[in-house]
């Protein structure tokens, strides 16, 4: 059965809450509000795409952590497949991040 376009909201928004549970283990904010997530689209099909980057190219957790965000998305209800696509364009730096999260690290 399809997803009409609220349902598709509605169901990114529960995957952006998902998001908020996810944290760099070496900086104790959540990718979302960090600001490596970059898009997330959600299919018709409740198929997630989400478009993320991490904070270097040579990040420890270039492995563990889409994997991570995989598993907490894949176990909501709705979504059939989540594909992580990482990318470097534009690559991040700190004023992507939310104001809450360099609130918490000390860079207001």
């Amino acid at each position: 059965m399809a997803l009409d376009k609220k349902e598709r909201e509605e169901l990114t928004e529960r995957i952006i809450d998902a998001l908020h549970s996810v944290y760099d283990p070496e900086i104790p904010v959540d990718v979302y509000e960090l600001g490596l997530i970059y898009d997330v689209t959600v299919s018709e099909d409740g198929d997630v795409h989400i478009l993320m980057t991490m904070t270097t190219p040579n990040c420890p957790m270039i492995e563990s952590l889409p994997e991570e965000i995989k598993e907490k998305v894949a176990a909501l209800t709705g979504v059939k497949e989540v594909d992580i696509e990482i990318t470097f364009e534009p690559a991040w730096d700190k004023d992507m991040m939310s104001e809450e999260a360099k609130l918490q690290l000390g860079f207001l």
